[in-house]
């Protein structure tokens, strides 16, 4: 019985979620020349990112003894690692405002997962040209690596995005969980955000103290870098590859715990 009834729940989660999402994709779609301009938008920043990358090899044949197409190969991983967190989670840049308004009370009567049903609300369209151009990247970079494609290796590239996935998304849930408790949690996710950047580099670039930071107290290294090396230096994988799925797992399970700790708190805005 148990698990019939954890099945009925996950059916009826999904449900709801497909309901949520359609509704949203049709206001959504009634605005097509912003859904175009949001995804030429986001394509050519990533475009620019492709370029500076190009400009600098011009000049370095290698940097720390990554090649060009290894660190292509790294800001395809990460476009699309970080694709989940723009497309599924968008909403946490709006949490703020409806804090502070008053407005998230809102959410606090209804009969589902609070988390779930804020979350849910939006769906970000523009992720779908960032996710576009990230896979482009990748296959561009993986055809002139000379790697192999099976089925273990797809099988290993799925479970290497989706535990990559998990932390910048845990990440960002925190981020926006500050403002449950803090008046500036802009900048926090701001500044959070901003680490993304920093995701398409080797960690080995930065000194012991950035690799260390980046590891395990903001850790965008598990966004591209970790996860990558079972591809790119199959003969020299660190055992944090291997664990990165499990990290992953954890690290976002705290921050879903994080988010709703302060979601349980709030009261409204007391006026």
């Amino acid at each position: 019985m148990k698990i019939k009834k954890k099945t009925n729940t996950l059916r009826y989660y999904a449900h709801i979620y497909r309901m949520i999402l359609a509704q949203d994709l049709k206001s959504k779609m009634n605005y097509r020349a912003d859904f175009i301009i949001s995804n030429v938008g986001i394509i050519a920043t990533n475009v620019s990112g492709f370029i500076a990358f190009w400009i600098m090899f011009q000049n370095f044949p290698s940097i720390l003894n990554w090649t060009y197409y290894e660190m292509m190969f790294l800001y395809g991983f990460s476009l699309i690692a970080l694709t989940p967190v723009q497309l599924f989670f968008d909403n946490n840049w709006n949490l703020r405002f409806q804090v502070y308004s008053g407005d998230f009370i809102r959410y606090c009567f209804r009969p589902i997962n609070l988390f779930f049903y804020y979350i849910s609300e939006v769906f970000d369209i523009k992720g779908i040209g960032q996710f576009a151009f990230g896979a482009g990247t990748l296959i561009y970079a993986w055809k002139n690596l000379g790697l192999s494609v099976t089925p273990l290796i797809i099988l290993k590239l799925i479970i290497a995005l989706f535990s990559a996935s998990l932390f910048m998304i845990a990440i960002m849930n925190i981020a926006a969980a500050t403002c449950f408790w803090i008046t500036n949690s802009g900048i926090v996710m701001v500044f959070m955000f901003n680490f993304k950047d920093y995701a398409r580099y080797p960690i080995t670039i930065f000194n012991s103290i950035f690799r260390f930071i980046f590891t395990f107290i903001i850790p965008i290294a598990f966004i591209a870098y970790y996860p990558s090396l079972i591809f790119l230096r199959p003969d020299n994988v660190p055992l944090l590859t291997y664990l990165s799925p499990f990290i992953g797992i954890i690290f976002f399970y705290i921050s879903y715990k994080v988010w709703i700790t302060g979601a349980m708190q709030y009261s409204g805005t007391g006026s």
